[in-house]
């Protein structure tokens, strides 16, 4: 077996059956779902995953290692539900296998927002290492915003992007402004990090100019505008929540999604 995909789920039937099609080309599909109520677990072994289910949330990192540990090819390439690979990178990713060069490729990847591909702003070129030799790199154990390790050089790079459906609509964006800044300031707070509102504050200002202006955000028009002031409320938001847990203040936890 040369190549597993490994996704890890929670409540994405919106997204699953369109993640797995572009897949077909891998020689096994692993599918680690955190106890969906919406019947992707389901869907997913309709169209030919393994599924594998938990019933607790450890964070984004542990939760990608145990999908991991699922995989039995030689090489694995990591995606989220919300991400399609298009024939063309599919194609790239098996000649890579299949002439087995390198060890681990970061994959440049394409991110829509609200129906608009986001071609500047530091979205793009936003590469990922996804795909990496079983045993060379694994997962940080970060609640979110996790990232692959790997200590054997300096990977290589595909061409061709992976395409990424992550915000549909401007609620999804919140939802996941919410979530994703919530466990990034537990985690940076149980770790005794402090911060204050100037640092907030500051923070939201500099995305915004680093986004809007000199990652030339302004070239993408309106939805451009809109994204880079999202990044701001982004940035900010979280320091924000990383002040209130430092003031003692009690931040109720949002169930995770993925």
């Amino acid at each position: 077996m040369l190549l597993s995909v490994i996704v890890i789920t929670r409540n994405e039937c919106a997204n699953i059956a369109d993640c797995l099609r572009s897949l077909d080309f891998a020689d096994e599909v692993i599918v680690l779902d955190n106890a969906s109520t919406d019947g992707t677990a389901d869907i997913a072994r309709g169209l030919g995953a393994r599924v594998s289910v938990t019933h607790d949330w450890p964070g984004f990192g542990t939760q990608k290692n145990r999908a991991l540990a699922l995989a039995g090819g030689e090489w694995v390439l990591s995606i989220d539900a919300d991400e399609r690979v298009p024939p063309e990178l599919a194609q790239q990713i098996r000649q890579v296998v299949a002439k087995g060069l390198g060890v681990a490729y970061e994959i440049p990847r394409l991110t829509q927002f609200c129906g608009r591909w986001i071609r500047h702003c530091g979205w793009t070129p936003d590469y990922v290492l996804r795909l990496f030799k079983r045993g060379a790199a694994h997962f940080s154990d970060d609640l979110v915003h996790e990232r692959v390790v790997f200590r054997q050089g300096s990977p290589s790079r595909l061409t061709h992007p992976l395409l990424h459906y992550s915000y549909p609509t401007p609620s999804h964006y919140w939802r996941k402004l919410e979530q994703y800044s919530q466990a990034w300031a537990r985690q940076r707070f149980e770790s005794g990090q402090k911060t204050s509102m100037l640092r907030a504050g500051t923070a939201g200002v500099v995305a915004f100019l680093r986004s809007y202006f000199f990652r030339l955000g302004f070239l993408d028009g309106a939805m451009g505008f809109a994204v880079c002031t999202m990044q701001a409320q982004a940035a900010f938001g979280k320091y924000f929540a990383l002040y209130c847990l430092n003031q003692k203040n009690d931040i109720s936890p949002i169930p995770p999604s993925v």
